[in-house]
């Protein structure tokens, strides 16, 4: 548990990023009596849960859902606030509504009623498997949050343990879950609509094991919300929290490399020159990108550039002159060739002709969203990381992109949109790189959430040689994910609590 003492009030910490995990970090330990000093290289504070606000129009600019609503209460809680009452968040139904290449559609639905009637359509006796498959699904997500992503490992006997092994075996890490699906359902269809969550995290949903069918589970049981005013509404309340307890932000501010002395990092230089001490530094940049430019250690950047990255996007943000009724707020357009899809993305990394993609249209939910009467649209499609090793030609790959959408909304009886765009943004893999100084614009926390990527195998929290130098955010331990990076927050803090004392 994260000790009450109070810590001498000249004890002072620079964060360096302002992203959801930076800013929740500054609260807990201004809290904790730290003079805490925050420094960003944009003008706003977010990072990936940034948004966009142009002629009326809002677009989130990453994150557009509020999944595992428990971790969000729990950390919110830490900082002292309710996050039901801070976030006034609205409870979806349907969750998302997939559409499919034979015309056919099925609305994921917290109601139990409307599940079980498109499930049995599908595919008889389907409903009770479902009912196993989610039974099950969710107890890996309870078990996966006490165990494996809601504590620190300080060493590897404490991950080691037979414990945590028959956890992986319970787990069943050695089976990929688009396999262990057809346990459950025989119809193609209903093995998509609960493995597909898996580009959530930026993964193959045809690599990765079982344990992710805590994702699709823990929607059903815990449900997904959207927040007024979006997903920036949570940074919004973030920072107040932090400049209430007396956080200092420094926005525009670019950090050039962290100054180190024997094995203590003694503060962090700006691009301007300027020299900032502090007693403890934590960053919440992407930790590939903190090794390879604000560290004199190559040796480490290179074992980090060899690991797993998750994929990328691209994004196409559409102000609409007009609402578009056939959407729910999250729609998923599901193409085939589907396999053959994320192999283009995450082998040969590039695109096919056809793509899977997503579509926000918060106004469904949220009319503060646009204009009346009109719609605001981000359009995102799972992309390959930049690979400078392969051939890549975005500009094509953005053409390609854009002219599926249109196509594919077209045969899904949605006409003429291209003609009702009023502006376009569009948000390509090296927007994400130079933004938020995501290593190779892995948007999904850069580095992949493989089974040798998680708990003592991911990243540490704390520098190895450096031992005021603590790490936060989606490219350390517990992962990536707006709820994750939030535990990351909460770990963090507990560690600087532990081993600064």
């Amino acid at each position: 548990m994260m000790t009450t003492k109070k810590n001498s009030p000249q004890k002072k910490v620079v964060i360096i990023g302002a992203g959801v995990a930076g800013i929740a970090t500054s609260v807990f330990l201004a809290n904790k009596g730290f003079q805490v000093e925050v420094y960003e290289k944009n003008a706003a504070p977010g990072g990936r849960c940034g948004q966009i606000f142009k002629n009326g129009h809002r677009f989130d600019l990453g994150a557009t859902i509020l999944l595992m609503p428990s971790v969000y209460r729990d950390v919110f809680r830490s900082l002292g606030l309710d996050m039901d009452k801070e976030l006034e968040p609205v409870s979806l139904d349907p969750i998302y509504k997939l559409f499919f290449s034979d015309g056919s559609d099925f609305s994921y639905s917290p109601n139990e009623a409307k599940m079980k009637s498109q499930l049995e359509a599908f595919e008889p006796d389907s409903y009770a498997q479902y009912k196993r498959y989610v039974k099950k699904g969710y107890g890996f997500f309870r078990l996966a949050t006490e165990q494996l992503l809601g504590r620190n490992f300080y060493h590897l006997r404490e991950f080691l343990t037979l414990r945590n092994a028959a956890m992986m075996i319970h787990f069943k890490t050695w089976i990929k879950h688009t396999v262990y699906i057809r346990r459950f359902f025989k119809d193609a269809r209903l093995q998509k609509v609960f493995t597909f969550q898996n580009i959530y995290v930026g993964q193959n949903p045809y690599r990765q094991p079982a344990f992710f069918s805590m994702i699709p589970s823990a929607e059903i049981m815990e449900g997904a919300l959207f927040p007024k005013g979006g997903m920036h509404t949570i940074v919004q309340k973030l920072m107040e929290k932090a400049e209430e307890a007396g956080v200092r932000f420094h926005f525009n501010q670019n950090v050039e490399n962290i100054i180190l002395d024997g094995r203590k990092a003694k503060g962090i230089q700006l691009s301007n020159g300027q020299n900032t001490y502090a007693d403890i530094v934590v960053a919440n940049s992407d930790l590939p990108y903190v090794y390879r430019y604000l560290l004199p250690d190559r040796k480490a950047s290179l074992q980090l550039e060899r690991k797993e990255y998750s994929c990328s996007a691209i994004v196409f943000h559409w102000a609409m002159d007009q609402e578009y009724p056939q959407l729910a707020h999250h729609s998923i357009f599901l193409n085939e060739p589907y396999k053959e899809g994320m192999e283009m993305i995450f082998d040969k990394k590039s695109l096919s002709s056809n793509p899977s993609f997503y579509i926000h249209s918060p106004v469904r939910t949220d009319k503060d969203a646009a204009p009346d009467k009109q719609d605001s649209l981000s359009v995102i499609i799972p992309a390959p990381h930049i690979d400078d090793g392969m051939e890549q030609d975005w500009d094509l790959l953005k053409k390609r992109a854009r002219i599926a959408v249109f196509k594919r909304l077209k045969e899904a009886g949605i006409d003429d949109v291209e003609k009702h765009i009023k502006f376009e943004i569009c948000v390509m893999p090296q927007t994400w790189k130079d933004y938020c100084n995501i290593t190779n614009g892995a948007v999904f926390g850069s580095l992949s959430h493989t089974i040798f990527q998680m708990g003592y195998f991911r990243p540490h929290n704390r520098h190895a040689k450096y031992t005021n130098l603590f790490f936060v955010g989606g490219s350390t331990h517990p992962g990536n994910g707006v709820p994750l990076v939030l535990l990351s927050s909460k770990l963090t803090t507990e560690r600087i609590l532990k081993e600064t004392r």
